[in-house]
């Protein structure tokens, strides 16, 4: 793989998942024994296995071989059958099986057939990688909805420094005098949230990386985003600073109690009000 894949534990075996969720069926079949691919081997030469496969694979692989699969199908529960992802897939140009080489490399299902798998190994391995899986696509859920909204906090700051850059800042100024001026506007509005500039931030917080904006609440970073619009339209209205600054942080004394006490926020987390 390209890279190293996700892991979670399931009644003490990591199992590896890709990013396009393909779970190791090496690591599950470790379970059963530490010769992985005589597991998996014996479990694809089982008559069951091969129908659900050719089911999966005829829902969702249009370029799927039929008659290769036929074949196999006839061919299986005879002593003398034997059957390697890497020759089923070859064979049949099946998508839902995934063989890899290197140093994260194994055999690979979709989720669907990495659970049938799971619940032929053992019925209580199968619940407890449910149970985990799940787990990680919520991790992964709320984590994706951290990142839109941080997105929302860059694109809105473009907005605003754009502003800037329009209103603020004659052509005549150096590169530094232009980076002062970007400077003073990003702390006119940790000011008017949350009372202090970045360096007096970094003052009081020795020991953290980033910015005070790494560390905000999802009700702060909401508030932010909507600031920045603010603060750039009353840039355009060529509002001086002292007065853009009031009229923030009053903004923000307002939507953060709106956040805070209405339940918005929740509603935001995706929980309960």
């Amino acid at each position: 793989m390209s890279q190293k894949a996700k892991t979670i534990t399931v009644l003490n075996e990591e199992i590896r998942i890709t990013k396009e969720d393909y779970i190791s069926l090496t690591d599950i079949a470790k379970h059963k024994s530490d010769d992985s691919s005589a597991v998996i081997g014996n479990w694809m030469r089982n008559r069951n296995t091969i129908e659900f496969l050719g089911v999966w694979e005829t829902l969702f692989n249009p370029d799927f071989k039929p008659l290769e699969f036929e074949g196999f199908k006839k061919q299986a529960g005879l002593n003398a059958f034997t059957l390697s992802p890497q020759k089923w897939l070859s064979t049949t140009k099946a998508i839902g099986l995934q063989a890899k080489a290197g140093r994260y490399g194994g055999t690979y299902a979709h989720k669907d057939i990495a659970l049938k798998f799971a619940s032929w190994i053992s019925v209580e391995f199968e619940l407890y990688l449910i149970k985990e899986f799940q787990r990680l696509k919520q991790q992964e859920h709320e984590q994706l909805g951290w990142d839109v909204k941080r997105q929302l906090t860059k694109i809105n700051y473009r907005i605003h420094t754009d502003a800037v850059k329009e209103n603020l800042i004659p052509s005549e100024l150096t590169q530094q005098q232009i980076s002062l001026v970007y400077a003073s506007e990003a702390d006119l509005l940790n000011m008017a949230l949350f009372g202090k500039t970045a360096k007096q931030w970094r003052d009081e917080n020795p020991g953290k990386s980033g910015n005070v904006r790494d560390y905000v609440n999802v009700a702060q970073l909401v508030c932010l985003a909507n600031l920045e619009t603010l603060n750039a339209h009353f840039i355009q209205q060529a509002l001086v600073q002292q007065e853009r600054l009031r009229l923030l942080n009053n903004t923000a004394i307002q939507q953060m109690r709106l956040l805070t006490e209405d339940g918005s926020i929740k509603k935001l987390q995706g929980g309960k009000a």
